[in-house]
């Protein structure tokens, strides 16, 4: 039996503001979902909630553990090469799948590198190689094609889509191009107006 994933009659205020009252949802296990909705909706507080990096204000959440993730920024060692961020959080054991990986996301050919040096949408790849490369049942990808080029978010999602297999991903975009990629269902989040 799958784990149960999702928010139930959760309440968060930052300050003043209600991002959440009173919502509930309930995500596949097992599947893809895709929160979506514009800027100030909540996407990413509700990734923070399912992380525990947040707790509601009321209400229950009910997560699955462990978790890899993608954040909204790449949180790399700029000083680092590619696969000296991957080995900082496998050590040596996954260094060839690490390899395979970064060779997968067209990052082969730059093994010594600093990622310093890299582009925005290389560092994305490097950050997606490496929650991909973590023990997780969870998956959560928040804005992770940030940065990719039509033909480099493409094969990021294939590679995405066949290391995920019978995993759980929660995935947060404003476009729904990414998520028809990662096959995922689509949520849209209501926006609060309380103050």
């Amino acid at each position: 039996m799958s784990a149960q994933l999702g928010f139930y009659h959760v309440t968060k205020r930052f300050g003043g503001h209600t991002v959440f009252l009173n919502f509930t949802l309930t995500l596949p296990a097992g599947r893809a979902s895709c929160l979506m909705g514009p800027s100030g909706s909540g996407k990413t507080t509700l990734l923070r909630m399912l992380m525990g990096l947040e707790r509601p204000d009321a209400g229950k959440i009910h997560t699955i553990r462990p978790q890899s993730a993608v954040f909204q920024e790449d949180r790399l060692l700029e000083h680092l090469s590619a696969p000296g961020n991957l080995r900082m959080l496998t050590g040596r054991s996954r260094q060839e799948r690490g390899l395979r990986l970064l060779d997968r996301l067209g990052l082969g050919d730059l093994p010594d590198q600093p990622v310093r040096s890299f582009s925005g949408g290389m560092k994305r790849r490097v950050a997606i190689a490496r929650a991909l490369l973590a023990d997780y049942e969870l998956l959560l990808l928040d804005e992770p094609f940030k940065g990719l080029d039509a033909s480099a978010r493409e094969q990021a999602a294939r590679i995405i889509l066949d290391e995920n297999a019978g995993h759980t991903l929660v995935l947060v975009t404003h476009d729904k191009a990414e998520a028809d990629l990662l096959g995922a269902q689509v949520f849209e989040l209501p926006i609060i107006s309380a103050e």
